[in-house]
């Protein structure tokens, strides 16, 4: 790294995920800064095409989702996408996938930057998704939580026709309680595991995570989907833990009750999903082993990456069909 480069990057602690560790060992994520809803009311975000720009690594789960629904309801013409290196460095995500090591539109090596220029007292981390208004330069939204609803609702009069209604408006109060339910057990179930620093805290969250898994098996025992015939947001959402579950959480999280593959319904659920375009193609296998196997998630000195799993079962027929 050149002095210039080092000076211009913003220094943050390799381990940024401490500060989010309570006295009793249990981790608890951070809370977004920029949550400033998309919509037509007074002080919202407007919303138009070419105006923002959506940043986001492929090893995080957060991020994934809000590329999976923008592929399904065809915004790409409308939210552009930069891709940061799925390792995350001690200066935050960077660009290095890019020509010249930068964003080709921002200009920034390191997420961090953006972050800076918005607010040059924002003290957290920078987080994957982040929404920029490219016309102001500057983070208008990462609220991982909602952004998809976001571009399921007020991203509306941009969806491509046909488009799948991935927040129905009769079903959006059980959405959101059953997406809620899905957060704190599964998608960020896994992390409170992983980043535990007490057994006792470990354990309330591994438990609570098969728990919540045993009953996502058995209802898909009874639908192709978790709210019928019908793929919704919450589907989206359970996908991208599952898809990384047994390729990084079972060993790096030490989420090792059960594999993915060993649960009959959720497997096969997993694998139609995949099988979908929008899951599938968006989803990064390798990219997902390096970010958790190389990064800061896991203690791996001599930076091995795993050979498995193998990977070619996910194009194996399923038997979501029989629904």
């Amino acid at each position: 790294m050149t002095q210039e480069n080092n000076i211009l990057a913003p220094k943050v602690a390799k381990h940024e995920e401490v500060n989010e560790i309570t006295k009793d060992g249990a981790f608890n994520r951070q809370k977004n800064r920029f949550a400033t809803p998309f919509g037509d009311q007074p002080g919202d975000l407007p919303v138009e095409a070419g105006r923002y720009r959506l940043l986001w690594a492929k090893i995080c789960p957060w991020a994934h989702r809000a590329v999976i629904v923008r592929e399904l309801l065809g915004l790409q013409d409308v939210i552009s996408l930069g891709t940061a290196s799925p390792v995350r460095t001690e200066n935050g995500w960077e660009f290095s996938l890019d020509e010249g090591g930068v964003d080709p539109v921002l200009g920034i090596r390191y997420l961090p930057e953006i972050y800076a220029e918005t607010d040059p007292d924002y003290s957290g981390r920078a987080t994957v998704p982040t929404v920029v208004d490219v016309t102001t330069r500057k983070v208008v939204n990462n609220d991982y939580f909602r952004l998809t609803n976001y571009l399921e609702t007020a991203f509306k009069p941009f969806h491509r026709e046909g488009a799948l209604d991935l927040y129905p408006e009769v079903l959006r109060a059980e959405i959101d309680a059953f997406n809620d339910t899905l957060f704190h057990d599964v998608n960020n179930g896994v992390y409170k595991a992983g980043f535990a620093r007490s057994q006792e805290a470990y354990e309330q969250a591994y438990d609570a995570l098969f728990a919540r898994l045993d009953q996502l098996e058995e209802r898909l025992s009874t639908q192709r989907y978790l709210f019928g015939d019908k793929i919704t947001d919450a589907d989206v959402r359970l996908y991208v833990t599952l898809v990384r579950f047994d390729a990084a959480y079972y060993s790096v999280f030490r989420t090792n009750r059960n594999r993915i593959v060993d649960f009959p319904n959720l497997w096969n659920y997993a694998k139609d999903l995949y099988q979908t375009p929008g899951f599938g193609d968006t989803t990064d296998f390798d990219s997902i082993k390096r970010g958790y196997q190389l990064g800061n998630h896991a203690a791996n000195p001599y930076q091995l990456l795993a050979k498995g799993p193998d990977l070619s079962i996910w194009n194996e027929p399923h038997d979501r069909n029989r629904f």
